[in-house]
């Protein structure tokens, strides 16, 4: 679901960019005052582990695929304030140097898939919990509810940035989306449960479980060259349309489409591109929460 280059253009970029930012520095100032910090080995594991999903696409109708977003499995593992932190760190990480998502709409996605896809999902999360509905169902729900509300912000973008009219944008994508999110769902609550099997090593053995999570990640990683090469919802909706996207920013990256170009095997080039992601955050994201729990 990351909006390519060229599918906004004007006001709306430089419109979601303020929004994101501001968003972004209300969550680091809520991150700064929380009581309930996760260690920074923590922070890093899952944001590099979210990375790595994120790039298995799984087919699931018509020729389209979808792949886990994993804001509200931030959520889940590290509070809503670090998965909105957590969440944008892989976005500008895949833009700058994957060219996954414009450079002039990375406010946008950010504004899609990190806060509202794990600010406003994590807070519905909190208030279904309150009201006594069960953990995996409001997990569940959450997950579903934040899948498709970034996709329905990313229709409303395009269409107030002129690329395509609202009614056919809306219908399609939550036509796509709402599936889409049934697989999110599924695998949030999964791969939380999964983790929390060892609940109380992680809890009580924070380098175990970041361990665990790199591992894992790493795992993901050595398996993305076999995921589904099926268009994704947006490019798929895009398809559609007529507006077939651009892949990322009009600028050199070093890993254009998660490969590593001087590697000739497109096996090991990917694997390689993944594993380089994988390291970049874990740097980026354990320096900031290393600094933030210091300050």
């Amino acid at each position: 679901m990351h909006i390519p280059a060229s599918m906004l253009h004007g006001s709306i970029c430089p419109v979601t960019a303020a929004v994101a930012a501001v968003g972004v520095l209300a969550a680091g100032a809520l991150a700064w005052r929380s009581e309930d910090r996760p260690s920074s080995s923590r922070f890093a594991a899952v944001t590099a582990l979210i990375f790595a999903l994120q790039m298995l696409n799984y087919p699931i109708q018509d020729g389209t695929s979808g792949h886990l977003v994993g804001a509200v499995l931030a959520v889940g593992l590290l509070g809503v304030p670090f998965a909105v932190l957590s969440m944008a760190m892989i976005l500008v990480v895949q833009a700058v140097f994957f060219g996954d998502g414009g450079i002039n709409a990375l406010g946008a996605n950010i504004l899609n898939m990190s806060l509202l896809g794990a600010g406003l999902a994590g807070a519905l999360l909190q208030r279904l919990m309150k009201a006594g509905v069960s953990r995996k169902l409001s997990l569940a729900a959450a997950a579903w509810f934040s899948v498709v509300t970034g996709a329905m912000a990313c229709a409303l973008e395009a269409a107030l940035a002129g690329t395509v009219g609202w009614t056919g944008m809306l219908t399609a994508m939550f036509t796509v989306h709402a599936l889409i999110g049934v697989g999110e769902a599924l695998l949030t609550v999964a791969l939380l449960a999964g983790l929390e099997f060892h609940g109380r090593l992680w809890r009580e053995r924070e380098g175990a479980f970041s361990l665990g999570a790199i591992l894992l990640a790493c795992m993901a990683a050595a398996l993305s060259p076999f995921a589904s090469r099926f268009p994704d919802g947006l490019e798929r909706v895009l398809g559609d349309l007529s507006l077939a996207p651009v892949s990322g920013a009009h600028l050199p990256v070093l890993f254009p489409d998660y490969t590593v170009p001087a590697i000739p095997n497109a096996t090991l080039a990917t694997i390689t591109a993944g594993l380089l992601g994988i390291g970049i955050l874990l740097v980026v994201s354990f320096s900031f929460s290393a600094i933030n729990r210091r300050v």
